[in-house]
């Protein structure tokens, strides 16, 4: 791109005016797409004390739901093929010139399909759909304005940091996981277009789901200096932790991979047989499945849980989400990530309770800054990661935990060479 055309008015012009008409798409489009999972999750509430109210054949009604559910989702995956999964590892790819722009059919496909594999309990993140509504809305944009490809490409990976902002209502994170995740660039052009285009996306998004952390969080104190290096051994555990979960979702995925060339069912029905563990699993204890928000606030202003039923949610949502990831249905894996992370930071405090109560460490700080800490560890996008904890919890005395423990974090899963997830789904999609 020429240093004229890199500052042409008319350029800019038009660049901002699509930037504000994707952003005000994404706004509305993916808050309204949070907004019908939040309705979806409290018709799924009711389904299930309904269930438990008819022992006779109730627990077939929520099996019946999710198996439907994942069936349709994957289906619209085969009419819509670039609708499967997170989506962000397509963002990376088309600004890395590996991949083309997509059309405007991932909005629809991954709306309805992100709506019918989540809502009925799938452990999926609602962010993937929405980051990839917004890239596809960004390109959309750029060619109504008759922007070229580059440009077309900088909407792509900008805007959808704005449908990441739109589904966890944080407005600097998707900024930076546009720069930091996918763009892994500090130009001006960047960083205004992320600025902006998120600024004007969550405002749109408020309207709908209103101004409020995604969690409730009580008062925190700042853990004293004596207590930092716990945070910093707790950060290399998660980074080794983190190269496991990592290890099982591509694992999974290839399992499936083999699947799909010779065994009996077809995509459709491995969905829809995933869909259906999961509704017995809601029938049987509504912490198993999900994206995890309730667990997770649970975990951090709740009664909490003993210590043997949260292991036993821990074990199950460590499978569970790469098992739910590779039905290749609309779904993300940063909010089933954050579960994990405040489950296992929980779970460390109530083993090592009374060592830690000794250097002034609470749960509630572990819980929170687990959940930067496993982010960092499986995506490898610390500054995302704290950005997005800390906007989610509004909490901001643990600031220097969470960069402690991210940075051992990610000082592990560097000198142990392990790619971030996003990495190997890319490589994963271009080569299917």
């Amino acid at each position: 791109m020429s240093t004229e055309r890199e500052h042409s008015p008319a350029l800019l012009v038009r660049l901002v005016v699509a930037t504000v008409g994707a952003a005000v798409a994404i706004g509305f489009i993916g808050g309204g797409f949070r907004w019908c999972l939040q309705r979806a999750g409290e018709l799924r509430t009711d389904l299930t004390d309904w269930a438990h109210r008819n022992p006779g054949i109730g627990w077939l009604v929520p099996v019946l739901l999710a198996a439907a559910g994942a069936a349709i989702a994957r289906f619209i995956v085969v009419k819509s093929p670039r609708s499967a999964g997170s989506g962000i590892q397509d963002v990376e790819a088309v600004w890395r010139r590996e991949h083309d722009l997509p059309g405007l059919d991932v909005v629809p496909g991954r709306f309805v399909g992100g709506l019918a594999a989540i809502g009925p309990g799938m452990v999926l993140g609602r962010e993937g759909p929405t980051v990839h509504m917004g890239s596809a809305l960004g390109a959309a944009a750029g060619k109504a304005a008759g922007l070229g490809d580059d440009d077309r490409r900088v909407l792509y990976a900008t805007v959808g940091g704005a449908g990441l902002a739109v589904a966890f209502n944080a407005p600097i994170g998707g900024a930076v996981f546009a720069i930091e995740e996918v763009t892994r660039s500090f130009r001006v052009r960047i960083v205004v277009i992320s600025l902006l285009s998120t600024a004007v996306a969550v405002a749109c998004s408020r309207i709908l789901n209103g101004d409020t952390p995604d969690f409730v969080v009580p008062s925190i104190a700042a853990p004293s200096w004596t207590g930092l290096w716990v945070f910093a051994l707790f950060g290399a555990l998660l980074g080794l932790i983190g190269i496991g979960y990592n290890a099982i979702v591509t694992g999974i995925l290839h399992v499936t991979d083999r699947m799909r060339r010779s065994g009996p069912f077809g995509p459709v029905g491995r969905a829809a047989l995933i869909g259906a563990l999961v509704g017995l699993l809601l029938w049987f204890d509504p912490r198993l499945v999900d994206g995890g928000d309730s667990v997770t606030q649970q975990l951090l202003s709740g009664p909490g849980m003993p210590l043997l039923v949260l292991l036993a949610v821990l074990a199950a949502r460590f499978v569970l989400g790469p098992l739910c990831y590779a039905a290749g249905t609309p779904g993300g894996l940063f909010a089933p990530l954050l579960a994990v992370g405040a489950l296992i930071g929980t779970g460390v405090q109530q083993l090592a309770g009374p060592l830690l109560g000794e250097v002034g460490v609470s749960p509630l700080p572990l819980a929170i800054v687990g959940m930067a800490a496993f982010f960092t560890a499986t995506v490898q996008a610390p500054l995302t990661g704290i950005v997005l904890i800390v906007e989610m919890t509004a909490v901001t005395t643990l600031t220097v935990p969470m960069l402690i423990a991210c940075a051992a974090a990610l000082l592990v899963t560097h000198l142990l060479k392990a790619a971030p997830v996003y990495d190997s789904l890319r490589r994963r999609m271009l080569a299917a």
